[in-house]
């Protein structure tokens, strides 16, 4: 399965933005899905991941603001991200257990 995600772009601080992941082939037998992050000169950590039964887990850092959904019939995973703050600006990544791929990621840019 390759994953391409797109939905990134730039909005200001306080802003919306929701970043969708398209799977090639079936997700259904993906047990676990994820969104990370990468910033300039950081190391790329996990922002939230749904399980292939909706059980979700998040980053303290996005709690409350994110909220991340999985439709297993569209082979898609989709990240609603809310409150925007300029720490969110990173390149995002879809990706699924156990977290070793790493397709093409999108940018997200969040200005002050």
């Amino acid at each position: 399965v390759q994953l391409q995600a797109s939905g990134g772009g730039l909005v200001q601080a306080g802003g919306s933005l929701r970043l969708s992941c398209a799977a090639s082939g079936s997700i259904v037998s993906l047990a676990k899905m994820g969104w990370f992050r990468q910033a300039p000169g950081k190391q790329r950590e996990l922002v939230a991941d749904i399980t292939r039964t909706g059980n979700v887990n998040y980053a303290d850092s996005v709690k409350g603001r994110f909220t991340v959904s999985r439709d297993n019939a569209k082979n898609t995973v989709n990240l609603q991200m809310t409150l925007l703050k300029p720490e969110d600006t990173a390149t995002y990544y879809c990706t699924f257990w156990p977290y070793t791929y790493w397709g093409q990621g999108t940018l997200v840019t969040v200005s002050s």
